[in-house]
This record gives C-alpha cells, structure tokens and sequence, in this order.
C-alpha cells in the first residue's frame, strides 16, 4: 500500500501517511474552503489502510487551529480509524503548552471515540 503525503498550505494541514511503518500525522492549520472535499481522500485511504498496511498505528493530530468543518472532518477520521479492530491505534493529540482551546477540542473527542488518545504539549 501506497502512503499519502500532502504538502501542507495557508488553509490545509501537512498529511503524512506512511502505510508500512503505520505512522500518521496530520500537521498545522485546517480552514480550507471545502473541508469535505479535502478530507475525502484520506477517508479513502484510512478504509484502503484497514485492508492492508501496517498492524498497528500511531496517529499524530499536531494542529495549530481547524474551522467547524474541519473538526468535523477529524471527527470522521477518529471514526474510521475506531472501527479498525484488527489494528492497534494510539492517538497523539499535541497542542500549544498555553493552548487550552486545542486541549480541549482534544478531550471533546477523547469523550466520543474509543480510542486511547495522549495529550502532549509542545
């Protein structure tokens, strides 16, 4: 399986996905336009990874800001990521030491999903 690397712009985070060593990060600001239309790609490749890839996978969400689209869209993603039982996934949720907003968003989704997710600051 193919990883999935987006360069990151002034309204798309950085996406880093390596299928065989199963590192994902997702990194910097999330405001684009069209979040769905963004995020739909790495939702394909989320479902394509539960197929094949590495048996487990560490998930790095090291995001300065992200718009209510987007906090959907990560959402989703900690969804998808949740129903993959034959893997073992740990999320990292880094945010700004003085960052509580962020921290928060963090714990909102540590609430929702059943996934063991870190909090680190950086």
């Amino acid at each position: 399986m193919r990883g999935l690397f987006l360069e990151k712009t002034i309204k798309t985070p950085r996406i880093h996905f390596d299928a065989l060593k199963g590192h994902l990060i997702i990194e910097g600001r999330s405001i684009p336009e069209d979040a769905y239309s963004f995020y739909s790609p790495i939702y394909e490749w989320l479902e394509q990874f539960q197929q094949s890839g590495s048996d487990q996978a560490v998930v790095e969400f090291k995001l300065e800001y992200f718009n209510t689209s987007s906090s959907k869209c990560i959402l989703e993603i900690l969804k998808i990521l949740e129903k993959q039982n034959d893997k073992k996934i740990s999320v990292k949720w880094f945010y700004e030491e003085d960052d509580e907003d962020m921290l928060d968003s963090g714990e909102d989704y540590k609430q929702i999903v059943s996934l063991p997710i870190q909090f680190e600051t950086y």
